[in-house]
């Protein structure tokens, strides 16, 4: 796997999995008794128009896509997770057999994201 393939796969099972998951429960709250809190955005949810609906499924994809890409950016360095001058650096590594590859090494995974 390289830092291409790994953006693509992250943003298939992560980013749009999340989003899709997010509006399930909004559709339709899982358990025998939903937080109060879920329930009220699942009845603001179900009062919304189709248009109305469309514009919360673009919100939830943009928190979604932030969230993921702020997070790669930690992982890439360029989002501060320490304070003072002297910050350590975070690698992620992908190992399947007698292959091992940083991921993050050679090409920023946020910039990545942000062009799939």
């Amino acid at each position: 796997m390289h830092s291409e393939q790994f953006v693509d796969v992250i943003k298939k099972v992560v980013s749009e999995s999340a989003a899709e998951g997010v509006i399930s429960v909004l559709n339709s709250p899982p358990g025998r008794r939903p937080r109060a809190e879920l329930m009220a955005m699942s009845a603001f949810w179900h009062t919304a128009s189709g248009e109305q609906k469309e514009m919360i499924n673009q919100i939830v994809n943009l928190a979604v896509d932030n969230a993921v890409f702020g997070f790669l950016c930690v992982l890439d360095g360029v989002r501060a997770i320490e304070d003072g001058e002297d910050k350590g650096a975070l690698s992620l590594v992908w190992r399947k057999g007698d292959e091992t590859v940083v991921l993050n090494q050679d090409e920023d995974l946020h910039d990545r994201y942000n062009a799939v």
